[in-house]
């Protein structure tokens, strides 16, 4: 009998660590179920979480302000798109494109680089559009006390230094060219020239002291506390400062991308341009 008890007594402390053993597997089952991997599928419902799909914009620098908070704008309504921006000078953005560099849209501060990459049939005549316009002014530190009405003042002797986008690539410095040039200024100022990257670089010359004075948009004005608009460059001077916007042929995601240009057309778009000084462009522009 005794022999009996402590057989089945074994037999029970067995079954006993079996079902503890079953108990915790099951337990280490749920809690990795319930885990990052069970996340990234949907969690509890099964369901298949949505992908991001990104969108790559190459756009010129002065557009930086208001690109960004239109970034935030859209994609809180569009949650399975991110957009993510390559900024800088127009016409080198262009020559990227042009190499084959990855670009889903493409923003330039000029007509003349959207129409290279359309005669090279990179982008659609039908898949672009002039959205925005912008005006060319002159800054100077904040603290300056000159009194300004007219490029012809930039050859005062206390102005040592302006800044310019370079003219080939620089949207900007080809407008301020073509203003000098128009006002018979260019070559009696080139030795004063500083050349810049793009027109943020610009900017930041006249903010950090490296230049007396310098040619950018209105818009990137308004973005500094910095500077302050010395005067505004007479626009019959110079090409209008107009920002196509169009689907480049090569991207990966044809109908994202023009839903995301036609987006940049509305009145919602255009309402966050306009915070940053950017006016609508005419329509056919």
């Amino acid at each position: 009998m005794a022999r009996f008890w402590k057989s089945e007594n074994r037999k029970s402390r067995s079954w006993r660590l079996t079902a503890a053993l079953l108990l915790t597997g099951l337990l280490a089952a749920y809690i990795a179920g319930c885990g990052p991997e069970s996340a990234k599928k949907g969690g509890a419902g099964g369901e298949p979480a949505k992908q991001q799909t990104e969108l790559l914009i190459s756009a010129a620098a002065s557009l930086t302000d208001a690109l960004n908070e239109l970034k935030n704008v859209y994609e809180r309504s569009h949650p399975a798109v991110k957009l993510t921006f390559n900024f800088g000078a127009s016409g080198a953005l262009q020559q990227q494109i042009e190499q084959g560099a990855p670009a889903d849209l493409f923003l330039s501060a000029a007509v003349k680089n959207m129409q290279t990459l359309l005669d090279k049939q990179l982008i659609d005549e039908n898949d672009q559009q002039a959205i925005l316009r912008n005006e060319l002014v002159v800054v100077v530190p904040k603290d300056d006390k000159g009194e300004w009405r007219a490029a012809a003042d930039l050859a005062a002797s206390k102005i040592k230094r302006i800044a310019v986008g370079i003219p080939e690539s620089v949207p900007a410095g080809s407008y301020a060219k073509e203003a000098l040039t128009a006002a018979k200024l260019w070559e009696v100022l080139e030795p004063k020239l500083v050349q810049a990257k793009d027109v943020r670089q610009v900017l930041s010359y006249v903010e950090t002291g490296n230049a007396d004075a310098g040619f950018v948009y209105k818009t990137d004005a308004m973005s500094s506390q910095k500077v302050k608009v010395a005067f505004t460059v007479d626009p019959s001077t110079y090409t209008p400062a107009l920002y196509p916007a169009g689907v480049v042929k090569t991207t990966r995601h044809p109908e994202l991308s023009r839903e995301l240009f036609r987006f940049l057309q509305t009145k919602e778009a255009a309402d966050i341009f306009s915070k940053y000084g950017f006016s609508p462009a005419a329509p056919g522009t």
